[in-house]
């Protein structure tokens, strides 16, 4: 929902630093992201989240990094664009997963399911649909990323603002989870409901 306004901040804080690092390729950054990512995972399975949240945050500020060196050394590409999104779905699954491993209460891991059904959902319902407009030319010229789809509630920023919660709070996991799973299934219908109107 609110990806695009916070994309210029993304961009006035990274760019900076982009040129300064931009000697590094875009694909070291990535890698180094999945492996932040999953120490997250693993450090709110042993319970030291404080651990978790900053390795959550290196996690997001090393996804910023690929894509804004890229830009800047003029190196950017698909194969650049899938890897980035690949690790950003090991790493959305891995974190609640090792958070709900690390409580192992019923509950909350029928939270944790319901919430990874949503994720495999809102996955199948964008991807699909930005290849649709990609086909149809529909994708706007001054794009950023390589895949674009029309903005929905939950995004990139809701879900660093929700993952972060998760890791803050873990006593209310199970309502965190509950809470976000319910409005990316309102994300899912959103893009129906957009499909449905521009897609005939």
């Amino acid at each position: 929902m609110f990806d695009e306004r916070m994309r210029l901040v993304k961009d006035t804080v990274f760019n900076p630093v982009a040129e300064l690092v931009q000697v590094v390729p875009p694909w070291l950054f990535s890698v180094m992201g999945l492996i932040a990512g999953i120490g997250a995972a693993l450090a709110a399975w042993q319970q030291s989240y404080l651990l978790a949240v900053l390795l959550w945050w290196l996690n997001r500020i090393l996804d910023g990094l690929d894509g804004a060196v890229a830009r800047v050394s003029d190196s950017q590409s698909d194969f650049g664009g899938y890897l980035d999104i690949i690790i950003d779905y090991v790493v959305y699954a891995a974190v609640p997963i090792g958070l709900a491993f690390g409580q192992m209460e019923t509950a909350v891991t029928y939270a944790l399911i319901f919430l990874l059904s949503t994720f495999y959902v809102n996955g199948a319902s964008w991807m699909y649909l930005a290849a649709i407009l990609e086909k149809r030319s529909h994708q706007p010229t001054h794009r950023l990323t390589s895949v674009v789809m029309p903005a929905g509630l939950v995004g990139g920023t809701e879900t660093i603002v929700f993952y972060s919660a998760f890791l803050i709070f873990p006593s209310v996991l199970l309502w965190l989870f509950s809470l976000m799973g319910l409005l990316v299934v309102i994300t899912i219908v959103q893009r129906l409901v957009w499909a449905s109107r521009h897609l005939q």
